[in-house]
């Protein structure tokens, strides 16, 4: 019970890596601010939560509005009185193409949702900190923040953006109690993995044999590294981004 009565708040709360968090963290008696897009996967999840004896509230959020974000923030803070730890989950892969092919409306989404949102969030949950003496963030970057990734220049773009903002940020308010880092996932099976790959099986099991490890990960194993860097534990961990792929970046 790590986190037991701790104040977390998850954006990309409804599916993969965030609904695995989530109820990593109701395990450790946490009490839950989740937002997402999707409001019926989100009150789901509120609900089977709540049915194991967790505490969790779920609203509706864009995190490419600001008002969003800061709602979702206030709603921890009034329910709760602080904020503890925050799991910026949220992020869209964008279209597939090379980069002579890509559009405008593409490249707004992804890094609004990847760079603008995560800026948003990151905004109101340090002022939030600040308040209360201090938390924990966790980003989910990518090792597309590590490496390259041929039809997908958007989004290797934000994850490189989110590892910036997290390095300066966590150099910004260490001092003051907040601690900043990031998880750097590889090839983890999620929803998103599936709309990555489209249904070609073949390229998805070349790339796997390009793993070390000889497989992909899970979205728990993730949550493990996420729930280390909110802890205690990671004390003296600040301005990282923590890779968890196999060993692929390593090669």
């Amino acid at each position: 019970m790590e986190f037991k009565d701790k104040v977390v708040l998850i954006t990309g709360a409804s599916s993969g890596m965030g609904r695995s968090a989530a109820q990593a963290f109701a395990r450790q008696g946490a009490k839950l601010v989740l937002g997402a897009r999707r409001q019926a996967e989100g009150d789901a999840l509120v609900a089977q939560i709540r049915a194991q004896g967790g505490n969790a509230v779920f609203a509706p959020t864009d995190v490419m509005r600001e008002a969003d974000v800061e709602a979702l923030v206030q709603l921890a803070l009034s329910r709760h009185g602080r904020l503890d730890v925050a799991y910026n989950n949220a992020g869209i892969e964008g279209r597939s193409a090379e980069l002579a092919e890509q559009d405008s409306d593409n490249y707004d989404l992804v890094m609004n949702t990847n760079v603008r949102g995560l800026f948003w969030a990151m905004k109101h949950e340090i002022r939030a900190m600040l308040q209360s003496g201090g938390g924990a963030i966790v980003n989910n970057a990518s090792i597309g923040s590590e490496v390259g990734f041929p039809t997908l220049a958007p989004y290797i773009a934000s994850k490189h953006a989110v590892m910036g903002l997290t390095r300066t940020a966590a150099l910004e308010y260490v001092r003051r109690g907040v601690r900043i880092n990031a998880v750097n996932p590889g090839m983890i099976d999620t929803p998103m993995q599936d709309r990555v790959w489209g249904g070609d099986a073949q390229a998805r099991t070349d790339f796997t044999r390009q793993i070390p490890a000889g497989r992909s990960g899970s979205a728990d194993e993730v949550t493990e590294a996420v729930l280390f860097l909110a802890s205690p534990r990671a004390s003296f961990v600040n301005g990282t981004g923590l890779l968890i792929d196999g060993g692929y970046v390593a090669r």
